[in-house]
This record gives structure tokens, sequence and C-alpha cells, in this order.
């Protein structure tokens, strides 16, 4: 909450910038680069996204979404590092595990599972979205890799094969984790210290039907990835549904999905709406963003390009090294926003005349 407080505001320091022109002096505060700050982390989107698209091969992908039973969120949301691991490990384990089956695929697929935490009311709803090489190619690798199997057209694995192996490694999963004491429960959630309890609770969830969608993307890969880039460097909200602060409410616009996907507008009590966006604050050093499979960090880069010969697309390599560019020129280059260019004449070039110390004086 501190960094978002003080984000491009005085108290971080900034610099000065002269127009080479007209001579407009422009001064610029520095972000917080924290994460979670809703005015933060656009470059980073958006070059997470263009990295992402180096790597698409000339394959069907498919959108994946696994979503937990809304019974479960007391104990994630007190215990959150340990059950999104825990969801993490059963997504990317359920994918490969039925992928490289002969019954369905025979083949290894890769994925990038992403967690997202939040509907549009900002409560809490577990889910991770995948898109996946293989599942998101529509087909993987031979066991000998020498060859791609490709999966039927439009169609990956059946979404209840999908949902019923989720739901048995998730619940196998926990079960070990509460026998290793590796599960906390405080206040609300104290009638589950007993092992009987425990385990009635689990009961109750293996007779729900668990949520899980597979679909080929609607928009394409490429506008997946689009989507999915508004859940990677940043949570719940951005500012511009916001639409007032007034009174101590809080008024933003939020669609009811349950409602025809219907725009609606939220007021909430500022304490509320702050309760409800620090929800969805990873734990420190959480990874939001895994790769499996196939585009595993550590064999990505060699795998992509096995894969391209055996599509015969060599045409188009995986990029080998990051260009070196200044993040004025990424952001041009991405965005379309040139920074430098001076916002008064737009002529001129801004160039940095001066540092600005952080201000201590309006914090601790």
């Amino acid at each position: 909450m501190r960094a978002i407080e003080v984000c491009r505001t005085a108290v971080l320091g900034g610099h000065k910038d002269q127009c080479d022109h007209c001579g407009h002096l422009e001064i610029s505060y520095n972000s917080c680069r924290n994460r979670h700050c809703p005015q933060c982390q656009t470059l980073r989107k958006e070059t997470w996204i263009e990295a992402r698209l180096e790597d698409l091969l000339p394959i069907e992908y498919f959108h994946v979404v696994f979503t937990l039973p809304a019974e479960l969120n007391p104990l994630v949301s007190l215990n959150r590092k340990v059950l999104y691991n825990l969801l993490f490990r059963s997504v990317s384990e359920t994918l490969t595990q039925l992928a490289k089956d002969p019954n369905h695929l025979g083949a290894e697929i890769g994925g990038i599972g992403i967690l997202h935490t939040w509907g549009q009311n900002l409560m809490d709803h577990p889910h991770i979205h995948c898109i996946v090489t293989c599942i998101v190619t529509g087909g993987g690798l031979s066991s000998d890799k020498g060859r791609w199997v490709s999966c039927r057209k439009g169609f990956f694995i059946p979404v209840r094969i999908l949902s019923a192996l989720f739901k048995g490694k998730f619940l196998d999963l926990l079960k070990k984790c509460f026998q290793s004491d590796g599960l906390v429960f405080p206040d609300r959630i104290r009638h589950l210290e007993s092992p009987e309890d425990f385990e009635r609770f689990r009961s109750q969830l293996y007779h729900k039907q668990w949520v899980v969608y597979c679909k080929p993307p609607f928009d394409g890969v490429k506008g997946t990835l689009q989507y999915l880039g508004r859940y990677t460097h940043r949570i719940a909200i951005g500012n511009n549904r916001i639409l007032n602060i007034h009174n101590g409410d809080v008024s933003f616009l939020w669609r009811d999905y349950a409602d025809h996907n219907r725009q609606k507008t939220m007021t909430l009590k500022a304490d509320e709406f702050i309760r409800r966006f620090l929800l969805h604050v990873l734990p420190s050093r959480f990874v939001r963003i895994r790769h499996f499979g196939l585009l595993a960090n550590r064999k990505r880069k060699n795998i992509i390009a096995l894969c391209r010969k055996i599509l015969g697309e060599s045409q188009t390599p995986t990029k080998q090294e990051p260009r070196k560019e200044t993040w004025q020129e990424q952001l041009f280059r991405i965005c379309g926003m040139d920074v430098t260019l001076c916002p008064v004449c737009q002529i001129g070039r801004l160039w940095r005349v001066a540092p600005l110390l952080p201000c201590r004086c309006h914090g601790p």
C-alpha cells in the first residue's frame, strides 16, 4: 500500500526534462514498480506479450481455465502461498498426464499458467488461466521427439476428464498437505483442524462438479495473449474503472457476468474497497506466471527451435538475445508512445537536465 500511495510522487524523486526546441520544462516522478500497482507495469506487460508471441508455432492453440470451488475460498485466503502452489501443480500435472496418455494425445505438451484471483467485483475467485502449446498447439512432441502429434481440429481433451483428474489431484495434494501440517486454521476455519472435520469437508468437495473450460481461442491465440496480459502484471482493478471517490466512498465499473455481461456501477466504503483490493496482493516472491512442459524455462529455446524444424517453419527463428533498447525506445516500438516528444510544441525532444531527489517530507 505504501508503494502505491507514493507512486509517481515527489516522495520517490524523479527528474526534470527540457525541450530542445521551445524550452518547456517537464517534471516526471518515479514509479514504484510494485507488481500490484495499477499505474505501473504497462511496459513489462507489453514486453512479456511480445516475448510470448515470438514463441508461437504454426499450430492450433487452446485456452484452458481451471476454477476452484467457492467452498475452498476461506481455506485458500488463509493459506494462499501453499494452496496457490497446489493449484499450479494440479493444473500442470493434469494437462501433461492426460496429454501423454495414448488414449488422448500421446505427446508432450507445453503451457503457460497465470494465476488470476479476482472477479469484476474484486471478491475471491481463484483460478488459473492456461495457454498451452500442444494444448495450446493442439498437439505436442512424440516421446522420441521426432515428430509432431496433432489432436483433432477444435478439440483437445474432454473437459469432464480434465475436471475429474484436476479435482482428484488437487484434493489428494490437499490431504497430504494437511497430514504434513502444511496448513493453518485460524479463527473462522478453526473447526477444520480436526482430522474428522477436515476429511468431511474434503469429501464434500469430491461430490461437486469442478469447472474446467477448454476451447480454441475465439479471437486467436494472439488475442488471448492480449487478454491474459491484463492479469500478468497488475491485479484486481485499473484506474480506468474507478469513476469517483467522494465522502469516503469509491465508485467503480464492473461487469455482471450473471446478468448478460451488463456493465454496472458498484459503490463501496473506502476501507472495504481497500480490503477487497488487498485480498489479491500475492505472497512475497510468489511467481504468478509459470511455464511447464515444452515451454518450461530451462528448455524452451531449444524445444521451440526443434518444433519449428519439425513443423517446417525454419524461416521464423526464436529470438536468441534480447534487444538492447532503452525503455523509451521499447515503449515507442511496442505501444506507439513517444515520451521523448515535447508535449507542448510537438516538435522538440525532451532532454534530462536535472535529477530530483526523493522528498521525505510527505511520509515516514
